[in-house]
Order: structure tokens, then C-alpha cells, then sequence
């Protein structure tokens, strides 16, 4: 019997498709990349037409063999790595080591791990594309040839064990920038001014001052404020025009690799790495009971938001089926192409919309129901009719000033029913407070005038969902590369991650100031986006690869020869603290590591005692004497705990509060903030009182006297709070105020 060998990159791809084409085929896996260039060695001929020398990666020789010799029992090898140009490399790699014909019709693509899918993928098997190779292989040298060159340098002239690289280095830049811009912020103050009016029946709303003298309302200090309150001092509050309109608001695109990263953080705190690991699984297969192993998911390294016509049909007759016909539009949705994008490969979505994430829910793992259910009710929704929303908008004239109230309801829910995208900045969230019947010329009555202190604030850091909108927005390395790129540069010691935020160490700084001095080029954006189209049109067949190599490699060359000359040795200097070493007496200096800053012996490699750094936040611990400070553990979580332990071993990983809980006087701490208002919390199990207050930079109410102090009960039914734009969400039950201290 005629035997096939099926070759993957993964076991868990294999035993999926090893279920799906039966007895006549055996599927193996080739453990990801067999061949690269080796670590020791820039390893490309320059002077040979950048010729790469590759070489078997370390430990990949057993499963060559392995793979050789089932390639010698069969009478026909498909090599089926992930659809994109660094799986066409795999295939180009394994056919040269498996010695099969270069023009033979060996690769198969699908797009998603499903019987049909893979059935018609063997039916239509291809020759190697080798424009995608060249492709990734000019990604490939070109990283080498920046990597080989200007890492030396910086261990050279800054210190041993940096890199820098042609994305990375960039992505370190845009935190930096981010970063010179916080701190050259200048805040501005300002103020605004609400009018809570009182209609019939005891109703009332709050409308914001919008215009003086049919000039847009600016309150620069608190005098101006005075004068206004005495102005307004008597005045008659009319409604003077209302406006409604009927607003359709239609649903997001299913997901790209890019936005799913960011909505993973936004809603599940995932990071990048995290999301990939856990959509892989998906995509690969998972084992479903009686049904088998399966694919959950379509690719996942795609920027299309393009949908297979098949999938939308059967998403628009499971839409009639469980919502009715009101929710189907009329026209399937199409796709709307924006910026630099390859099309290469349709939208992340389920591989069947019938697959619902409670079916699947017992085979799954918590990290993969919660991301699949993400997944599948993003593309249910995208494929849903509009939601319709009224929005009422109010004008209240009051001497020369005019207020105005908005606020909207739906009419219709449309897609709403099943998902809401998330947003970066919470402004742009649409405001859907309800607003009582009024009409034109109704008398109101001034219930209070409700001031309140603003300042200007400077440009957010990047959290992982910005800082991967902002790479593709630019153009910055591809889909497959999001991930890695936020995982080394944290590695490297570049930047480091707190409260969710990216913050450039002073070795970030240096680095990325060295780089821009001598290496502009290098680190501009539009340098690394250019490199992308370019790459794209190798893939196209459209530009030599080799051509591609000279013009970049021959001028960076005499970049790196001068700068090599200019440069002079930097000195890190690093800060000596108080702190004692217990081995060798040295006074210990502050390092920083993947984690953040750590205590560390200056004696290094000869004694290599290191500590925690302990941070005092100033508040007394509730247990005893002590005080709380800031630690973290072995794998850098940040917690807060008493700063005499081991006698005490009070532990909170929620950052602490200033503001006494007004039930029972113990500690209260910050369990979310959204739209500048903190969520606390007591951490008594016998009182677990919540509130939500006002919240600054540092966590404390700009002004105590107009704190905006919304407080609920502790006996409140369900515990919950409303989030906007979503469904109540129980609040997580108090959190132990006891507890063993973390490992490190």
C-alpha cells in the first residue's frame, strides 16, 4: 500500500492531522526550525553574493535522522509547515535535507487544522515557493548583518551581553521618545463645572458647562471658576434646545494576529507572548472528546481581516438560527484594507462558528476557553447587523453660559448583544447615560454647582496593546514578530514592565541614544517600515533579494567603521546603597534585571549575593509596628508586604491605599482604575467594604473636597459594579489579608 510522510512543525499539529488522514499517511513533526546560522558566526559570505552557511541546529540531528529514514519508507514526502514565509523556509530547509526534487509538488498550506481543510490542502500540493524563501532569508541575513555588527559595539564601548537589532532596537526607541516627552510634560490646570438640575418627579442629571458668550467654556484657574459661581449666582436654568438623532454603530472586524494581541490585553491582562502561546494551541488542535482532536481556531499570524465566504455564510445562518433575522444584515460584511498589509491569510476566527465556547469549555484549559470564547464572539459579532443607539443631546441656557447634557439608549442591540470591543483611551467610549423626558422651554431647578480641578496630562507609556496598535500602525515588523519583539526587549534589560506599563531603563536610554547618534538610519521608523515593503516585494518577485542586501549592507558597514573610531568607552555607573552585603561586607549597588531593579554585590563574579530591592510606600502595616513596602518575587511580581517579616508576614498583591476604610479604619486597596476613578477595597474578610474614588497620579483625590466619593455597600446584592458599555461584572471576593511570603 502507497504510504505518505506528512511533516509539521509541532507534535500537537501532528497528532491532529495524524487523526485526519488515516492509515495511509504518517505524519511526523520537525520540532520547529532543523537548519539556521550558527551563533557563533556572522556565518553569510558578504563577498559571495551574501551566501548563508547554514547549519543543523544543536540537538535537531535525532530527529533529522528519524525524519530521513521515514521519508525512505514512503513513495511521496508533503511538508505542511504554518502558511507563511518563515514555514516556507522550514519546508525549503527540509527539502534539501530530505534530498526531494526542488520543482517536485511537496507543499501543502491550510489555513485552519479541520478535516476538510487538510483533505483539499492534499489534493492541491505545490513546488516550494522560493520567492517567499529569498524573502525570509533577506529578513534573516539582514537581522544577522545589523545583529553581528552593531551588538560588538555596544559591548565595546557600553557593557558585555548587549544587543541591538533592526526592530527591536526601534521598538526600544518608541518607548524612549515615550518616555522624553512624560518627563518634559509641563501640566496645565484647569477646571470644570457641572450643574446638577432637578426636574419634575425628583429627577436629576448633571449638565457640564460647554459655552460662555457662544465661546467653547475654558476654566484655566480657580479665580476664573470664582467669578463664574458669582455670575451664575441667582441665574434661571431653561432648556433652550434638544437635539436627537438615531446612530448606527457597527461592530469590529474579527481579529488580526495584532488585535487580538491588544484585546487579549485589554480584556483578559494577557500579554503578547501569553496570547500567541495559548492561540497556538488552539490553532493546532485540540483533543474534543468524541469528536477528536480538532483546530479551534483558523492562523493566527495573519493582518488581514478578510473572511472565507464559506465561513460567513455559516455564520450568517447560525445568526438566524439563534438570534432571528433582524440580526443578519442584508449584504455579507466585507473587509475594509488599511495601510501595509499582505492579505496573505484570512482573519483569526473559530474554524466553526456551531463549535460554542460552553460546548467546548470541559476540554479546555482556563487560558484557552477564555481566549477561544474571545476569538469566537469577536467574529460572531463582526458578522452581526448594527446596533442602534439614540443619542439625545440637551442645551441649558443659564444667563450667557450654556450647559449641555448628553446621554443615549439603545434601541436596538445588533451585535451588542454579543460583544463590545474594548478601547485604549476610555474617553472614546460613548456616553449611554439615560436623561429624563424633557422638552424645549422646561424651567429647572439648580440643585448644586459641582467644580472640579483638572490637570493636563502627558502622553500614556505603552502597555503591550499600544506598543504592538503602534508597531503595526508603522509598519514595524509582521505579524509573527509582535510577540518576540516585546519579549527581548524586555529580556535585554532595555525596558522593564510596571503596572502594565513599559519604562525604559538607563541602559534603554543609552543605548537607544548611542544608536541614534550613529545609527539613525538604523533606528528611524520609516527606515524599518520601508525594509517591510521591501521584503514584501522579494515575496513578490517583484526585487532582488541579493540587490536588496548590497544597497543596505555596503554604506551600514562604513557607519559602523566610523563610529567604532568615535565612540568612547561609557561608564554605567551604579548606585551604591546602604545595604550591606552578608558575604563579603561590600556596600550593595542597584542592578537592573528582567524583572526590574534588584540589590547586587559590586564584587560580581567572585561573590554573587543578590536581594530584593525593598521600596517603603509609607504606609503602616495593619498587622503590627512595621511598615509596608514594596518586593517582588523570584519571577518579578510585584506584591506588598510587612517590613519585619518573618515576624510578620502580612502580603498584599494589590498596591495599597492612603484612604482608611471608613467601616471598620483597616487597610483598603486598589482593585482597578478606569476613566481616572480607583476601585478599593478593605482587606478585612469580615468587612470587605468596597468604594470608588477620584483618583491622581499617585493614587490620592486631587482635591479632598470634590472627590467624587461613589460608595456601595458591603451588603450590595452580587457585590458588582457597573462597567460601561458591558454587563455587571461580579467584583473577586476579598482577598486574604494573611499569607505566606512569595519566593523571593
Amino acid at each position: 500500500m502507497a504510504k505518505t510522510l506528512v511533516i509539521v512543525e509541532s507534535p500537537a499539529k501532528a497528532r491532529s492531522l495524524g487523526k485526519f488522514l488515516g492509515k495511509k499517511y504518517t505524519v511526523k513533526a520537525s520540532m520547529g526550525h532543523v537548519r539556521d546560522l550558527p551563533k557563533s558566526e556572522l556565518g553569510v559570505q558578504v563577498e559571495e553574493n551574501f551566501r548563508p552557511r547554514y547549519i543543523t541546529i544543536r540537538g535537531k540531528g535525532e530527529i533529522i535522522r528519524e525524519l530521513k529514514n521515514a521519508a525512505k519508507k514512503v513513495d511521496r514526502v508533503y511538508l505542511a509547515p504554518d502558511p507563511d514565509r518563515e514555514g516556507e523556509a522550514i519546508a525549503w530547509h527540509l527539502l534539501d535535507l530530505l534530498q526531494i526534487n526542488r520543482d517536485q509538488p511537496c507543499r501543502i498550506e491550510f489555513n485552519e487544522i479541520t478535516r476538510q481543510a487538510v483533505q483539499n490542502a492534499i489534493k492541491n500540493p505545490r513546488p516550494i515557493d522560493y520567492n517567499r524563501v529569498n524573502s525570509q532569508q533577506a529578513r534573516r541575513i539582514l537581522d544577522r548583518l545589523v545583529g553581528y555588527s552593531l551588538s560588538p559595539l555596544l559591548w565595546q564601548k557600553v557593557k558585555k551581553g548587549l544587543s541591538a537589532g533592526r526592530v527591536q532596537s526601534v521598538a526600544v526607541r518608541l518607548i524612549c521618545d515615550r518616555e522624553e516627552e512624560i518627563n518634559a510634560f509641563v501640566p496645565e490646570e484647569y477646571w470644570t463645572l457641572t450643574a446638577v438640575l432637578g426636574v419634575r418627579k425628583n429627577k436629576s442629571f448633571g449638565a457640564r458647562l460647554f459655552k460662555i458668550d457662544e465661546e467653547k467654556a475654558h476654566i484655566p484657574d480657580r479665580a476664573r471658576l470664582e467669578e463664574i459661581l458669582k455670575d451664575l449666582d441667582g441665574a434661571a436654568y431653561r432648556v433652550e434646545k434638544i437635539s436627537r438623532q438615531l446612530k448606527a454603530r457597527q461592530p469590529a472586524p474579527p481579529f488580526t494576529t495584532s488585535t487580538l494581541q491588544q484585546e487579549a490585553y485589554r480584556k483578559l491582562n494577557f500579554t503578547a507572548r501569553r496570547t500567541m502561546m495559548v492561540a497556538q494551541q488552539l490553532y493546532e488542535g485540540l483533543d474534543l472528546g468524541e469528536e477528536g482532536p480538532v483546530g479551534l481556531v483558523t492562523y493566527i499570524r495573519t493582518d488581514s481581516a478578510r473572511v472565507a465566504d464559506s465561513a460567513q455564510a455559516e455564520a450568517r445562518s447560525y445568526i438566524q438560527e439563534r438570534f432571528g433575522p433582524e440580526y443578519v444584515p442584508a449584504e455579507p460584511r466585507k473587509a475594509v484594507t488599511k495601510g501595509r498589509i499582505q492579505d496573505a491569510h484570512e482573519a483569526i476566527r473559530p474554524t466553526s462558528i456551531y463549535r460554542e465556547p460552553e460546548a467546548v469549555k470541559k476540554y479546555l484549559t482556563q487560558d484557552q476557553y477564555r481566549l477561544y470564547k474571545l476569538i469566537w464572539s469577536r467574529f460572531l459579532a463582526s458578522q452581526m447587523s448594527p446596533a442602534l443607539l439614540e443619542t439625545t443631546s440637551v442645551d441649558i441656557a443659564a444667563k450667557k453660559y450654556l450647559f449641555r447634557a448628553t446621554g443615549s439608549i439603545i434601541k436596538f442591540p445588533g451585535f451588542m448583544r454579543v460583544y463590545i470591543e474594548s478601547r485604549d483611551d476610555p474617553e472614546q467610549e460613548e456616553d449611554e447615560r439615560l436623561l429624563p423626558k424633557l422638552k424645549e422651554g422646561d424651567q429647572l431647578e439648580l440643585l448644586s454647582l459641582e467644580p472640579k480641578q483638572h490637570f493636563t496630562q502627558p502622553p500614556p507609556r505603552y502597555t503591550d496593546a499600544t506598543l504592538v496598535r503602534t508597531l503595526e500602525e508603522k509598519g514595524i515588523g509582521r505579524p509573527s514578530t509582535y510577540a518576540p519583539i516585546v519579549e527581548t526587549i524586555q529580556k535585554r534589560g532595555y525596558v522593564i514592565r510596571e503596572n502594565k506599563q513599559f519604562i525604559p531603563t538607563e541602559l534603554g536610554m543609552i543605548v537607544v541614544d548611542l544608536l541614534k547618534k550613529y545609527f539613525p538610519e538604523i533606528i528611524d521608523v520609516e527606515f524599518t517600515a520601508t525594509v517591510e515593503e521591501k521584503l514584501d516585494l522579494i515575496e513578490e518577485g517583484e526585487l532582488d533579494w541579493i540587490k536588496m542586501l548590497e544597497e543596505f549592507y555596503y554604506p551600514f558597514q562604513k557607519t559602523v567603521e566610523k563610529a567604532s573610531e568615535e565612540i568612547g568607552k561609557i561608564e554605567l555607573a551604579d548606585e551604591v546603597t546602604r545595604e550591606v552585603c552578608e558575604e563579603c561586607g561590600r556596600n550593595m549597588v542597584i542592578k537592573v534585571g528582567r524583572y526590574g531593579k534588584f540589590l547586587a554585590c559590586p564584587g560580581f563574579p567572585g561573590c554573587r549575593q543578590t536581594k530584593p530591592l525593598v521600596t517603603s510606600i509609607g504606609i503602616p502595616c495593619p498587622h503590627c509596628a512595621g511598615e509596608l513596602v514594596e518586593r517582588r518575587s523570584k519571577k518579578g511580581r510585584r506584591f506588598y508586604g510587612c517590613s519585619r517579616y518573618p515576624e510578620c508576614d502580612f502580603v498584599v498583591f494589590n498596591a495599597p491605599s492612603r484612604e482608611k476604610c471608613p467601616e471598620c479604619g483597616g487597610l483598603m486597596v486598589v482593585k482597578g482604575r478606569r476613566e481616572g476613578v480607583e476601585r478599593l477595597k478593605c482587606v478585612s474578610e469580615e468587612c470587605g467594604f468596597q468604594m470608588e474614588k477620584e483618583a491622581r497620579d499617585n493614587g490620592e483625590a486631587r482635591d479632598g473636597s470634590l472627590a467624587d466619593d461613589r460608595r456601595k455597600s458591603k451588603t450590595a446584592p452580587e457585590d458588582v459594579f457597573f462597567e460601561k458599555n458591558g454587563p455587571l461584572a461580579p467584583v473577586e471576593k476579598p482577598q486574604q489579608c494573611r499569607a505566606r511570603q512569595p519566593a523571593g
